[in-house]
C-alpha cells in the first residue's frame, strides 16, 4: 500500500502541477507550456516561483479546503475502510481489557500510515501534516485509543468501542510526538537509530514532558554530565504508551539558573537501567493505550543521546506540542463524527407516534447543529495543517482548531447520549 502511494503522489503532482503551469500561464499572457518549454529565461523563472507559491498554501490551498487532492482521499479512504473492518470489532475487548493492538498497529505500519510525515528514504510514507490529520480522524472514528497510538509514532457497545477506537488514534498522535521532533532536530545518526526502526509499527515511541504539579519551565527531573554519560533522575506523570514503548524522549533540566532555557531533551531506550514504570492508569475510556508514570532513577544514557543542543528542550518541546493540537483537533473530529453516525442511524430506527424520530423537527434541529460544528472545526483543522505544511506560523491556528474539535465532540456526544435515552 506504501508503494501504491508512493507511485499515484508521482503521477498525482506531476498532473497537478502541469494544471498550474497552464493555469499560471493563462493568467498571466505566459506561453502555455511548461518550464522546460518557456522560450526565455525570465518566462521558465516566473511560472516556477509561481507555481511554488501557489503550492505553498495560495490557490492549491483553498482549493483543498473545498476538495481535498487525490492522494489525501485514498489516504482517508484507506483508514476509514481499515478503521470499520479491523478494529470497530475488536474496540470493545481492546477497552475492556486495557490490551494494546500491536497487530493492528503493525499492519497500520505496513500501510504506512505509523510514520505518515516521515520521508521514504528513513521508511515513512512521505506524505504532508494534513494526511496525517486525516489518517487520525478516520482511525479515530473507528478506534480512538489506536488513533491516539499512532498519533503518538486515529448503546453502552457504541461507549466501548469509541473509547478503543480512541486508543488506535492515540497511538497515531503519540508517534507523531515521538518521531516529529527527532525528524526536526535529531542528526542524520540519530534519525537512523531512533526512527527507522520506528516506522514499520513494529516498535512504537513516546514522550515524557509532564510533571506532577509541575509546570515545563519548572522541570524537577535533573540531567547531569557525569564523564561520557547522562544521568537521569526524576519522574514524569501521564505518559501515553509507556508500557508499551521502545523508547521516550524525556525532557529534563540541565541548568536550574536559566530556567526554561536551562532544560534539555533526552533519547531513552526503553526498557533501560534505571528507568521504571508506575501503574497503568485506569482511565474511563481510551484504555488500551497505557498511561503511567515514568520514573528515572540514576538512569544513564550516553552524551550522543540529547536531542538537539543542550538547553534547546523547551523549544523543542513547544514546537512539538503545537502539532500536537492538530492530531488532538484530528482525534476529537473522529470521536464527533463517529457520535453523530451513531444518531443518525439511531434516529433512522427508533420510532416513536408511528414514524422514525428523525421525521421530528427537533431531532433534525439537532442533528444540524451537531454537523454544523463538526464541519466548523474540521475546517479549522484542515486550515491549520496546511498552514504548517506550508511553513507558515499556525500556534493559534492549531489552538483554535484543538478548542472547536474537542468541544463539538463534547457536544456531539452528549446530544446523542440524550437522543438515545429518549
Amino acid at each position: 500500500m506504501a508503494a501504491l502511494f508512493k507511485a499515484r503522489r508521482v503521477e498525482t503532482e506531476q498532473r497537478d502541477v502541469c494544471s498550474e503551469w497552464s493555469s499560471l500561464a493563462i493568467a498571466n499572457n505566459l506561453p502555455l507550456c511548461s518550464p522546460s518549454e518557456a522560450k526565455s529565461e525570465s518566462d521558465r523563472s516566473f511560472l516556477i516561483s509561481s507555481v511554488l507559491l501557489s503550492f505553498s498554501g495560495g490557490v492549491r490551498g483553498l482549493a483543498h479546503l473545498a476538495e481535498l487532492p487525490e492522494l489525501h482521499q485514498m489516504m482517508r479512504q484507506t483508514c476509514r475502510d481499515y478503521a470499520q473492518k479491523e478494529l470497530a470489532p475488536i474496540a470493545p475487548r481492546l477497552d475492556r481489557e486495557h490490551s494494546f493492538p500491536a497487530a493492528q498497529v503493525r499492519e497500520l505500519g505496513a500501510l504506512g500510515v505509523m510514520a505518515v510525515e516521515v520521508p521514504e528514504a528513513l521508511g515513512g510514507a512521505g506524505m504532508d501534516y494534513l494526511a496525517y490529520c486525516l489518517a487520525v480522524e478516520e482511525l479515530s472514528r473507528g478506534c480512538a485509543s489506536t488513533g491516539v497510538i499512532v498519533s503518538v509514532n486515529n448503546s453502552l457497545t457504541l461507549v466501548s468501542s469509541h473509547c478503543s477506537v480512541l486508543t488506535a488514534a492515540l497511538s497515531l498522535l503519540l508517534q507523531s510526538l515521538y518521531l516529529g521532533p527527532i525528524l526536526k532536530f535529531g542528526s542524520e545518526e540519530q534519525k537512523k537509530q531512533w526512527i527507522q526502526p520506528f516506522t514499520s509499527g513494529e516498535k512504537v515511541g513516546c514522550f515524557a514532558l509532564s510533571e506532577p504539579g509541575k509546570t515545563l519551565w519548572l522541570s524537577s527531573t535533573l540531567a547531569r554530565q557525569e564523564g561520557d554519560e547522562w544521568v537521569l533522575n526524576g519522574t514524569k506523570a501521564w505518559i501515553t504508551n509507556c508500557w508499551d514503548a521502545s523508547a521516550t524522549i524525556v525532557f529534563a533540566t540541565t541548568d536550574k539558573s536559566l530556567k526554561h532555557k536551562g532544560i534539555s531533551a533526552f533519547l531513552v531506550p526503553m526498557p533501560h537501567a534505571g528507568l521504571s514504570l508506575g501503574k497503568k492508569e485506569d482511565k474511563l475510556g481510551i484504555r488500551a493505550s497505557s498511561t503511567a508514570n515514568i520514573i528515572l532513577e540514576d538512569c544513564r544514557i550516553p552524551l550522543g543521546n540529547i536531542l538537539g543542543e543542550r538547553g534547546m528542550g523547551f523549544k523543542i518541546a513547544m514546537q512539538t506540542l503545537d502539532s500536537g493540537r492538530l492530531g488532538i483537533a484530528a482525534q476529537a473530529l473522529g470521536i464527533a463524527q463517529a457520535s453523530l453516525d451513531c444518531a443518525a442511524d439511531y434516529a433512522h430506527k427508533r420510532t416513536a407516534f408511528g414514524a422514525p424520530i428523525g421525521k421530528l423537527q427537533a431531532i433534525q434541529f439537532k442533528l444540524a447543529d451537531m454537523a454544523v460544528a463538526i464541519e466548523s472545526a474540521r475546517l479549522l483543522t484542515w486550515r491549520a495543517a496546511m498552514l504548517r505544511d506550508a511553513n507558515k506560523h499556525f500556534t493559534k491556528e492549531a489552538a483554535m482548531a484543538k478548542l472547536a474539535a474537542s468541544e463539538a465532540a463534547t457536544f456531539v456526544s452528549h446530544q446523542v447520549i440524550m437522543q438515545m435515552a429518549s
